[in-house]
C-alpha cells in the first residue's frame, strides 16, 4: 500500500495541475511537490509503458511482487555496509548531504495502485542512480540526470526539467553542460539497461564497480578544467 490520499482528477483536471505545476517549478526549482506533481500529471502513459516493462523482467516483477521502499526503515542497513560496496556508496552520498530517504513527496495522482508504486518507485530510486552514475546535486548534475531519466522512461517532466535547468544555467554552465554533461548523459543513458527493472536493494551487498558494470553504467568523467 502506497501511502497518502489519492486524487482522481478529470483530463482538464490534469491539464490544470500540470500547468500550475510546471509554472510553480519553474519559479521555485525547490518545490519538489510541484515537480512531483508535475510528473504524475504528465506522466501516465510512461509509466504505463514502465509497469509493462517490469512485468516482463524476472527482476522487475520481484520488485513489483515485493513493493520495496527506499525509506530509513529498509534501507537504513547500507551504512553498515563495507566501504567498497554499492550500499555503503549510497550512504555516503546521502549522508554527505545530510539527505535522509523519508524526505520523497507521496503519490497523489495515479489512478491504480500499481500505477501509484511505479511512480513512487521511479522517484524512490533517483538517489540511486545519482550513486551510480557519480553525478553531483548541483544544477548541472541535476539536469544530466533528468536527461538519462528522460532516454529511461520518456516521462515528459523530465525533458521539461532538463530545458528548466538549462535556461538557469551561466553562460559558462550552459558551455560546461552541453560540451561534456550532455554528451555523456545521453550516451549512459542509452547504453545502461532497463533500470527500472533493478532491485537496487538486493545489490547492496555487491561491490559498486561490478553493479555498475552489471548495469551497463559508465559512471560521469572529471569536467574539463
Amino acid at each position: 500500500m502506497i501511502e497518502g490520499v489519492r486524487i482522481r482528477l478529470s483530463g482538464w483536471q490534469q491539464a490544470a495541475v500540470a500547468v500550475g505545476s510546471a509554472v510553480g517549478a519553474l519559479l521555485d526549482p525547490r518545490r519538489a511537490d510541484l515537480i512531483a506533481a508535475l510528473g504524475e500529471t504528465t506522466g501516465k502513459p510512461a509509466f504505463e509503458r514502465v509497469l509493462e516493462r517490469m512485468k516482463k523482467s524476472p527482476e522487475g516483477r520481484a520488485v513489483l511482487l515485493e513493493r520495496p521502499r527506499v525509506i530509513s526503515a529498509q534501507v537504513g542497513h547500507a551504512w553498515d555496509l563495507p566501504a567498497n560496496t554499492f550500499g555503503a556508496a549510497y550512504a555516503r552520498f546521502m549522508g554527505s548531504r545530510d539527505f535522509s530517504p523519508d524526505d520523497r513527496p507521496p503519490v497523489r495522482f495515479m489512478e491504480t495502485e500499481e500505477l501509484a508504486y511505479v511512480a513512487m518507485r521511479a522517484r524512490e530510486v533517483h538517489d540511486f542512480w545519482h550513486t551510480l552514475f557519480g553525478l553531483p546535486t548541483n544544477l548541472i548534475g541535476e539536469s544530466a540526470l533528468k536527461v538519462i531519466e528522460f532516454e529511461q522512461m520518456y516521462l515528459p517532466m523530465c525533458l521539461m526539467s532538463v530545458v528548466g535547468g538549462t535556461a538557469r544555467f551561466t553562460e559558462k554552465q550552459r558551455k560546461l553542460f552541453f560540451q561534456h554533461y550532455f554528451p555523456w548523459a545521453v550516451r549512459a543513458g542509452l547504453q545502461s539497461k532497463d533500470l527500472m527493472c533493478v532491485y537496487y536493494e538486493k545489490h547492496f551487498h555487491e561491490d559498486l564497480e561490478d553493479v555498475r558494470r552489471k548495469l551497463g553504467i559508465t559512471s560521469v568523467p572529471a569536467a574539463p578544467s
